[in-house]
């Protein structure tokens, strides 16, 4: 792999990102029902995280001397808090996967000139949050157990 296919991939995941941002933040305006409070409130809290998120990609990708995207990637309306729950778990999984394989090309970089410990790290981390998006989002529906 090449210094440009892991600037694509972080494009990517920026715009994975950006999406993730907006997609939470139009969700929490539309929860109703008897527990939508603390539902709206936590669905806020994980938009900024995506937005932190963001700011993670653009970093790396200024660093590794790329243009960050200013594009977006498919968002999913939903109504019922169900529906928004499933939706939000299904986009995280996604992006864990696509971080994985960012990981994995990375591996495959080290000793190039612009690889860069901080770089993995940066990557790991977000992984870690968004799984931890997960894991509260299988519990909010109900679900146990997940391997992500």
């Amino acid at each position: 792999m090449s210094k440009e296919t892991i600037l694509k991939m972080l494009n990517h995941a920026l715009e994975l990102e950006h999406a993730a941002h907006v997609q939470y933040l139009s969700h929490a305006e539309v929860v109703e029902g008897e527990n939508a409070e603390p539902i709206i409130a936590r669905l806020k809290e994980i938009a900024e995280d995506e937005r932190k998120h963001q700011e993670v990609f653009r970093k790396l990708i200024g660093v590794l001397g790329g243009t960050p995207s200013m594009n977006i990637a498919e968002t999913h309306s939903a109504k019922t808090i169900k529906e928004i729950l499933k939706q939000n778990l299904k986009d995280e999984k996604l992006a864990v996967d696509t971080y994985r394989k960012i990981l994995e090309e990375l591996k495959k970089e080290k000793g190039q000139g612009y690889y860069d410990h901080l770089l993995e790290h940066d990557v790991r981390h977000v992984l870690m949050e968004e799984q931890e998006h997960i894991s509260e989002l299988e519990l909010l529906l109900g679900i146990s157990g997940s391997s992500y």
